[in-house]
């Protein structure tokens, strides 16, 4: 989309409006035509290019990762299997360091999580008006290409997180267990109401805080870059390249953060004297 065909409140809107499919009011189902009919369709309407652009990443990690492991050799390891090997090192060192319990499944769930969301970050440094304009070309109105820049999508992984934490924990250390450690903790019976209290709160604050924090750095990263898309040429290329080359550092740390964050939390179920 040319940046001239619009204001540029209307520019910022669109390029923050998700494709959104959803139930009109009339009860006919279909595809947003713009913010107000997004909102209309309420809950459960669906946010089609943060779905489409999760599933192809998520499908590319796999397919990379299966790659070179079919391609894997220990007599000539290629430059691509070298690199894959240290991403997988580098995430067991991580979990070796972060996870005192026995869960083969931890270091898969840290490996998936850094990466896709990597991948997901990345999108970021697309220039903003590339593939919505080649959307528009197609007869797509709006394109967010960014899916943790959308809070459903980061909510959503946190509440999977969310689920397993309540899962092991159960598992680990019985329902009898899980609730002492919930209302006895840290005070005792007699303050079990405010033992409740904190303790719930603490818990929440788990997939609350893994959701926010990827989703406030990413849409505060795609808002400036939308900004600098609205200055001038000159400066437009005088910004964009020092913003990208910072950006990649959020990129990264955000993937590690909510990575390292999963172990802990994980760690944290399997503690039975937690």
């Amino acid at each position: 989309m040319a940046q001239g065909e619009l204001t540029a409140s209307a520019y910022i809107k669109h390029h923050l409006q998700n494709l959104t499919f959803g139930q009109h009011p009339d009860g006919t189902w279909g595809i947003a035509h713009g913010a107000e009919q997004a909102k209309e369709m309420g809950f459960w309407a669906f946010h089609i290019d943060t779905l489409g652009f999760s599933f192809v990443l998520g499908a590319l990690f796999l397919f990379i990762f299966a790659k070179a492991a079919k391609r894997a050799t220990i007599d000539a390891p290629s430059g691509f299997q070298n690199f894959v090997e240290s991403v997988i090192d580098f995430i067991d060192e991580n979990v070796r360091g972060s996870f005192k319990g026995k869960n083969p499944m931890v270091a898969p769930l840290a490996l998936t999580t850094f990466i896709w969301i990597i991948l997901m970050n990345t999108m970021d440094l697309v220039p903003v008006d590339w593939l919505p304009y080649a959307a528009q070309l197609m007869g797509v109105d709006y394109l967010k290409v960014v899916p943790t820049t959308d809070p459903n999508a980061t909510f959503g992984m946190a509440l999977g997180i969310f689920l397993l934490i309540l899962f092991f924990s159960i598992k680990e250390k019985g329902l009898g267990g899980f609730v002492g450690e919930l209302t006895l903790h840290p005070f005792g019976k007699w303050m079990l109401p405010f033992n409740l209290f904190l303790e719930g709160v603490n818990l929440l604050a788990k997939p609350v805080s893994l959701a926010l924090r990827l989703f406030g750095n990413m849409y505060a990263g795609e808002m400036i870059f939308i900004l600098i898309a609205l200055l001038p040429w000159y400066a437009q290329w005088a910004l964009s390249l020092p913003w990208a080359i910072f950006h990649i550092l959020i990129v990264l740390l955000q993937a590690f953060i909510f990575m390292t964050l999963v172990i802990v939390y994980m760690d944290m179920a399997h503690q039975k004297e937690h």
